[in-house]
């Protein structure tokens, strides 16, 4: 099988996506960036608390906030918005990146 050249490889659809994909869920998942909609939970003495709040995906891997921040947190969680937008940045703009370069190279 022949080596393509660096500028080809980057034209391929599948390439395109998977590194557009990784780079995002690399930002996404190491630096504290709360775009996602989410509730946490507190336990204030034999209640809990819910609230809305921006979450960031690197809390989900323990990246991003300090012990302090979790004082009397119980869980958090995405709500299917959070979701919603998590699935869009992550692989809607990789996807719609991706096809026009496929549209592109069969012109």
């Amino acid at each position: 099988m022949q080596q393509l050249p660096m500028k080809n490889q980057y034209q391929k659809p599948i390439i395109v996506f998977g590194l557009t994909s990784l780079i995002l869920a690399l930002l996404f998942f190491t630096l504290p960036i709360n775009l996602f909609d989410g509730i946490i939970v507190k336990q204030d003495g034999l209640q809990e608390v819910q609230f809305e709040a921006p979450l960031s995906l690197s809390y989900f891997i323990g990246l991003g906030y300090s012990e302090a921040d979790l004082e009397g947190v119980k869980t958090f969680y995405l709500l299917p918005k959070g979701y919603l937008v998590a699935g869009i940045l992550l692989f809607g703009i990789p996807g719609l990146l991706a096809y026009r370069i496929y549209l592109k190279a069969t012109k």
